[in-house]
This record gives C-alpha cells, structure tokens and sequence, in this order.
C-alpha cells in the first residue's frame, strides 16, 4: 500500500526559522526569500528519500525490507532546535513510528510494533492528528494479535481486542478534539482523558 506523504512537502516549505507562526506563514516566509535550515531540510529530504524506499518494497510484497529504510531514518542523525528535537521532525519520526507499527504487525511481530506505537506516543505527546493516527495505528496492531492469538489462546486474545476498542476510542477523542479546535470558534482545549497515552506493554525497544 502506498502511504500518502504530503505533510513532508509542505514542512520541507515550512523548514524556516520560526516563531510561533503558523505553517502557512512560514511557507510565505521561504517564498519571501526567509534562510532554511539546511540541516532540516536535509532530514526532510532523507525522511522522503526513506519513505519512498519503503513504498517500492512494500509494492514488492517485501514488507521486511520496507522495514528497513524506516528504521534506519529513526535511528539516524536528527537535526535539533536549541535542545530539544524540532517539531517538524517530531511529527515525521512520529508518523514514522506508526508505519513502522503497521508493517511489523503485518510480520507478525507485534511486540515490536507496539513499542514502536509507544516510541511514537513519547514524540507526539500533544493531543494532535499524529497522536491520533497512532493511536488508531496501536489498535490495528493490538486487533491482529487477537486475531493471531485466538487459535492457541482465546482469553489473550480477548485481552488483545478490548485494548484494540480502547486505543480506537481513544484515537477517535483525539481527532475529534482536532477536528473541533479547527472550526470557527472552536476551543484548542484538548479533550479530558483524550491525550492519555495507554499503558505500556512490555515489548523490546526498536531502532
């Protein structure tokens, strides 16, 4: 399956140094002449470079391979605003970590995927349309091991599904709190509960 990447378009127009404004601002400020940041740029190119890898290997049926590039992108060297990560890189190593999910639920390795899920949570810890998307990710993963498990061991498996309801609710709070802070007059005030990362499972961390 082809995943769409067009947030990664617009944030390599929106790599200025920046303020506090919004994306469209920024993208105004480069077409202005505002300097980049090379060294954001370059991550946003490398992200692109290593999604783009993944489509054709994941289009091959070699989803172990699309694996790679991914992972080799959030291990790899990451440009920093001040001390801490910039948030366009947040949000791409985020979105990352749910394809990375995806996959390597889809390999049946689902440990790993949901410590890529949770890996994901601790970048995007706003109630945010990444956040949800991982969520939602986390759940997908969580409904493929009941449907793994349910042959040797239907009460996990029934653990697994009530927790796959539980991200999906919860995936679906946090996009509605998105969804509503973006209509006319709407409040950006997150909804109760709605951020709320789910319990961590025991799984081993992941490149």
């Amino acid at each position: 399956m082809k995943w769409a990447r067009v947030f990664l378009a617009c944030l390599a127009l929106a790599a200025c140094k920046q303020e506090a404004v919004g994306s469209s601002e920024r993208c105004g400020a480069v077409d202005a002449g505002t300097p980049v940041d090379p060294t954001l740029l370059a991550f946003l190119s490398r992200a692109r470079a290593a999604h783009h890898i993944a489509d054709e290997r994941e289009a091959a049926g070699d989803l172990a391979a699309a694996v790679a590039p991914l992972a080799s992108l959030t291990a790899g060297p990451l440009p920093h605003d001040g001390q801490s990560l910039a948030p366009e890189v947040r949000e791409v190593l985020a979105d990352t970590r749910a394809r990375l999910a995806d996959l390597r639920s889809r390999q049946g390795a689902f440990e790993l995927a949901i410590a890529d899920a949770h890996a994901g949570l601790e970048l995007a810890s706003e109630p945010n349309y990444f956040r949800g998307h991982l969520l939602e990710t986390e759940g997908l993963v969580e409904e493929r091991q009941a449907k793994a498990l349910e042959p040797k061991d239907p009460s996990a498996a029934a653990g697994a599904r009530a927790r796959a309801i539980g991200l999906l609710e919860q995936a679906m709070a946090v996009q509605a709190g998105v969804i509503a802070s973006a209509a006319p007059g709407g409040s950006s005030a997150p909804n109760p509960g709605a951020s709320a990362a789910p319990s961590p499972a025991k799984a081993p961390a992941t490149p």
